[in-house]
Parts: C-alpha cells; sequence; structure tokens
C-alpha cells in the first residue's frame, strides 16, 4: 500500500512548534522530509532531542546540520532544493532576506517549488517583522478574552491553539498548492500566519462581532448562547451536557424523571432557558450532584442527551473509545526505549498513514544526506571540520 504523499520531497527549514507541525503532518503521510537545523539550536522549545516535546514534532523525519550563513551551506540547500517539492519556513522576513531564501529569490530558480511560510503576524504590514509565540496571539486574538470565568482574569488555553491551528492550516494550504501545481505546473508561495489562524479559529465568536457588533464575553464553562450547555458538578467529579433545543431538553426531563422545577414556564423555550441560565444551571446541578458520572452518563445516554465526562489528560487516553481508535502508536526509541506517541488523527479507507519513525537525534542523517546529494568523503570531513555541517 503507497502512502498519500509518496514521491514528495519537503525540507523544512522550521523552528518553534507551528512550523514543525504543518511539516510532521506531511511527513506522516509519506513525504520524504530533510529538516535542517543550524548548528548549536534546535528551536528553543523542544532543544532536547529526547524530549518528549521533540519526539512528538520531529518523527518521520531526517535530520542534518547546516550553517546557512556559510555560503557552503546555502549550497548544500540548493542542492536539497533542486529536488524538492516544498520548502516549508518561518523566519521573520528580515532573516529570510537576508539569507538569500525569500520566495522571489528561490522561486526564480526553482519555479515548481512550494514555498510555506509561516508567521506570527504575516509577512507585511505594521507588525509583519515582530516574532510571536502562541500566547501572545491568544491574547491579540481575543481568544483570551473569552476564556475562563466571568470573575476570573482574561485565561489563556491549555494548549497551543494558535500554533496548531496555523500549522494544520499551513499544512492544507501545502498540499492545495500541490495540487493546483499538477494543472499549472508552477510552484507558489503558501502563506499563513497565527494571527489570521486563529481569528479564523474563533468562529461563530467572530461573526457575533463582524455581522452582530456584539462583543462576545467570557462565560466559563457554559455555552455563550444556548443553555443549557455547560459543566456540572457530580457526585465524583465533572460532567459535560448538551440540550440545546426544544427536543433535547424534553429528553433530558425525561431522563431526569419530569422533576416539577424544570416545568416552570420559565424553562419553556430556548430563548426564555438562556435568559435564565444561572437558575437553571442551580437546578440541573442539584439534580446531578446526587449521582455519579457514570450513573448519569448511562440514563442520559439512554435518553440520547449528548454528554461525557471532563477528564483528566491520563482519563481520556483510557478511555475505551480512544483505545478502540488506537490513537497511539508503539515505537522503539534508541534512547527512550519502548515509548507511546500519536497517530495522524487522519483515516483513510485506502491509504495509510506511515509508521511513525522515531525523532532523529543530533545531525543524524548529515553524512547520508550529504553522500546522497553528491559530496565526497574528504568534502563532508572538511564541512565538519569547519563547522558548515
Amino acid at each position: 500500500m503507497t502512502s498519500a504523499l509518496d514521491g514528495i520531497r519537503v525540507v523544512d527549514l522550521t523552528v518553534a512548534r507551528a512550523g514543525p507541525a504543518a511539516v510532521r503532518l506531511l511527513a506522516e503521510w509519506g513525504a520524504e522530509v530533510v529538516r535542517i537545523e543550524i548548528p548549536g539550536e534546535t528551536g528553543g522549545i523542544a532543544a532536547d532531542h529526547n524530549s518528549s516535546d521533540y519526539i512528538n514534532l520531529h518523527g518521520n523525519k531526517r535530520l542534518v546540520t547546516v550553517d546557512l550563513k556559510d555560503v557552503r551551506g546555502r549550497q548544500i540547500l540548493d542542492r536539497l532544493l533542486e529536488s524538492a517539492d516544498v520548502l516549508v519556513e518561518n523566519f521573520r522576513p528580515p532573516v529570510k532576506n537576508r539569507l538569500g531564501i525569500d520566495y522571489p529569490t528561490l522561486a526564480e530558480r526553482f519555479p515548481r517549488l512550494v514555498y510555506a511560510s509561516i508567521s506570527g503576524f504575516g509577512q507585511d504590514g505594521p507588525l509583519g517583522d515582530k516574532g510571536a509565540v502562541d500566547q501572545i496571539i491568544q491574547g491579540m486574538a481575543g481568544l483570551m478574552s473569552l476564556t475562563g470565568t466571568v470573575e476570573a482574569p482574561p485565561t489563556r488555553t491549555g494548549i497551543a491553539v494558535a500554533d496548531m491551528a496555523a500549522g494544520y492550516l499551513l499544512a492544507n494550504g501545502t498540499l492545495l498548492a500541490l495540487l493546483e501545481r499538477h494543472a499549472s505546473g508552477r510552484g507558489q508561495w503558501v502563506r499563513v500566519s497565527l494571527i489570521e489562524a486563529l481569528l479564523s479559529m474563533l468562529d461563530f465568536q467572530a461573526a457575533r462581532w463582524t455581522v452582530d457588533k456584539e462583543v462576545p464575553e467570557r462565560v466559563g464553562n457554559d455555552h455563550p448562547t444556548i443553555a443549557p450547555m455547560g459543566t456540572f458538578g457530580t457526585a465524583d467529579g465533572y460532567l459535560n451536557v448538551a440540550a440545546p433545543n426544544d427536543r433535547l431538553w424534553s429528553r433530558l426531563c425525561e431522563a431526569l424523571g419530569h422533576p416539577a422545577e424544570l416545568s416552570d414556564p420559565d424553562f419553556a423555550t430556548v430563548g426564555s432557558r438562556f435568559h435564565n441560565r444561572e437558575r437553571l444551571k442551580q437546578l440541573l446541578e442539584k439534580f446531578f450532584s446526587s449521582q455519579t458520572r457514570a450513573e448519569l452518563i448511562a440514563r442520559l445516554d439512554e435518553f440520547g442527551v449528548p454528554c461525557g465526562p471532563v477528564n483528566t489528560v491520563e482519563e481520556a487516553f483510557d478511555d475505551p473509545q480512544v483505545r478502540h481508535l488506537g490513537v497511539v502508536e508503539q515505537i522503539v526509541h534508541p534512547v527512550r526505549g519502548g515509548i507511546g506517541v500519536l497517530r495522524s488523527p487522519i483515516t483513510m479507507s485506502r491509504t495509510s498513514a506511515v509508521s511513525k519513525r522515531p525523532a532523529p537525534g543530533p545531525s543524524a542523517d548529515t553524512g547520508d544526506v550529504l553522500r546522497e546529494l553528491g559530496y565526497t568523503p574528504e568534502a563532508i570531513a572538511e564541512l565538519r571540520g569547519d563547522g558548515v555541517v
């Protein structure tokens, strides 16, 4: 069985998380990836090649170390690009312009190259030269203003959502450019910024502003426009329950035995339930607090009311359905031994993602890649001795 991206060659110049996440998706589906690290640098957040973060980001990639500031290092990159389909980078514009690896320069020499760029704020404009990290973008895109309770200060999400959204969008844009190249025969510049990616993820909350000119506010674990839909305490933990329409509201009431309090006219319609959501939540928590999560889930599932436990990460991976889906793949790492890594979340009927290979150690593939590019042992030894690789 062939992989979806067999024959696609990718040069990875990214650091941090968003860019490597984009390349990881391509590598998972069979693209041949050569990752370039600058001597002495690995990207900061995953500097230890044996850390869980590095292993997570860089499986299925080959790793070479090249000093791109040296003309001989640039020549190595040029040789790689002669057979590459994609280059992925997240340098700030002044840096790539100074190195001579900007899109206009490379497109002139490699017209079929898909050049994929990820940035904090875009490639130009007032903040085009400014670097960014995930939490900064969460604040600037308005997400932190929507996260947390009314009483608490604006809160970051528990994951690097801006980085991951931008990475996945860049991978998607790269695939679109490769598809278009079949018709045109030409590569193009694919650009995604963290700020644009996260603003797009605001989705209906963004539309409340762009369409209705309504500024959304923090509502904690409750849905901002629908009730009851949120998190409720039980006898042994927390449970998410959603009854957003009259049909599911009726089923929720039936599951709870039609308590008289829920027959109040204040809860008769979708609008009235939202208007009186605080009192409604207090009533529901009174019913829920005397039962365990398992008891409530069994009862609500019986009546088709959407619900689910609020799990720890450990509980999430131990869930029987998650185990059934096989989201964790076991591999053998040369230093860490047997470990579990996440497989691709995409499933196709005829085509499979490639099995995970451990993330490479420092400069693990430099010699092999240089030999494949035609460098002699003597030339490689000289480059090593001069610190170019």
